[in-house]
């Protein structure tokens, strides 16, 4: 079978007993697809628009509106949709019995799918709820003591940055964090400003894979490398990385890694994952409370009590969707989509990019605009409200601008609807988004 077969026939849902739960049927699918991955032209392929359409019709979206607004949490396929709602109505014909005696074993086969995407040993994958608990886990977890010091940067997301702040303000850890400017031009002076906030005192450092006010996709295999070399645990924020391009752990190298799933995979709404280095799994507390079996077991950082099997489970069915649909043609599209607004905009004069948009191992599916003389909340207001047109400003101590992320279901056409709306921004007569 080619690709947009198998793509195809997932979307009828005729395929989904082989690759749902059991004898490794996922792992398999997954290698199978990998396989028909290395055949392809990903970049060619960014072009076809027969083939996207496929794929976007796999999504049941409300087109009245263009969502550019999808690093936060992403629509999930009609697959995933499907599978959720059969597993929520399968737990509630007999909830203690199905839900726990059924459903909760089949996380297994997730966890199986999701080492499988990552390239790690399955026992060192855990399902969480979102990044931010799987980061969390960690933050808190790490032993340390009064006077350590843990190495992240300004632009690190919010929560991560006030979970390290209260362990400072209650175990008087130190926190150093480094400014970075934007846009990165040059990977190695980012490697560079860690090394120098590294101190003999230094325990962990802390790094977003992409940074998710910018979009801007950071060094982190020799972030990882420096720490190693330090012997400092590295931890890699992938909230924006995971199922946006192809990501495997032995190309980063790092200690933890974690990911929500909900939204560049397109999984249920409130799922995650966290790796961590097997080595590290007994030193590591759980955010809740295991039984001291479970120290060396990557489980128990899944110990939250009772939660709805359903939605990790049809974890299943999204990542059989990207895998057939394959991250390296997704990762080709998302650049394609954005040339299509880019190339007419980045050359004006009064238009800069926070995100290294010259160079497309720097720069994916998240793209950050900054305009001068424009309030880019306004603008932001201005585009759903006179354009239909969903994005996000970003205000940040160092820089503003305007983030804009299409989907695998967002079409040409929309893009060059947002293109000719920015055109008309940039001229500077919308008197409304002025600062």
């Amino acid at each position: 079978m080619n690709r947009r077969k198998i793509l195809s026939t997932l979307m009828t849902g005729s395929a989904l007993s082989t690759l749902a739960f059991g004898n490794h049927r996922l792992t398999k699918s997954i290698d199978t697809l990998s396989a028909i991955e290395g055949q392809g032209n990903p970049d060619a392929d960014a072009f076809d628009e027969d083939y996207w359409l496929t794929v976007q019709q796999a999504f049941n979206v409300d087109r009245t509106t263009i969502n550019l607004n999808n690093g936060g949490v992403s629509p999930s396929p009609r697959m995933v949709q499907d599978a959720l709602r059969r597993l929520t109505e399968e737990a509630n014909q007999l909830p203690a019995y199905v839900m726990w005696q059924i459903q909760e074993p089949r996380i297994e086969s997730v966890r199986e799918g999701l080492a499988a995407m990552f390239g790690a040993d399955k026992e060192e994958i855990a399902i969480t709820r979102n990044a931010s608990e799987s980061l969390q886990t960690a933050q808190f977890g790490i032993p340390l003591k009064a006077g350590d010091e843990v190495v992240i940067t300004t632009q690190d997301y919010p929560r991560m940055l006030a979970t390290w702040d209260q362990r400072a303000r209650r175990e008087g850890i130190v926190i150093n964090k480094v400014k970075i400017k934007v846009p990165i031009t040059d990977p190695s002076a980012v490697v560079e400003a860690y090394q120098n906030a590294i101190t003999d005192r230094t325990k962990v450092i802390h790094c977003s894979q992409v940074v998710f006010l910018t979009g801007q996709i950071m060094p982190v295999k020799e972030i990882c490398d420096l720490a190693k070399h330090n012997n400092i645990v590295s931890i890699i924020d992938g909230a924006h990385a995971f199922g946006q391009f192809p990501i495997k752990q032995t190309d980063i190298g790092c200690d933890v890694y974690a990911t929500s799933l909900h939204k560049w995979l397109c999984g249920p709404i409130g799922t995650g994952m966290l790796y961590v280095k097997k080595d590290l799994i007994p030193s590591i507390w759980p955010l809740m409370a295991a039984p001291k079996e479970m120290d060396a077991n990557i489980r128990k950082y899944e110990e939250i009590g009772t939660h709805p099997a359903a939605v990790h489970n049809a974890l299943t069915d999204a990542i059989a969707f990207n895998t057939a649909v394959g991250l390296a043609r997704k990762a080709a599209r998302f650049r394609y989509l954005h040339s299509v607004w880019m190339d007419d905009v980045k050359g004006l004069p009064n238009v800069w990019f926070l995100t290294d948009v010259a160079k497309p191992p720097n720069q994916c599916a998240l793209v950050n605009v900054h305009v001068n003389g424009v309030d880019h909340g306004k603008l932001a207001d201005w585009l759903l409200k006179k354009h239909k047109i969903f994005t996000v400003g970003i205000a940040h101590d160092e820089f503003n601008g305007l983030r804009v992320t299409p989907n695998v279901y967002t079409t040409v056409r929309e893009m060059q609807t947002f293109r000719n709306a920015m055109l008309d921004a940039v001229k500077g007569n919308i008197s409304e988004i002025r600062i």
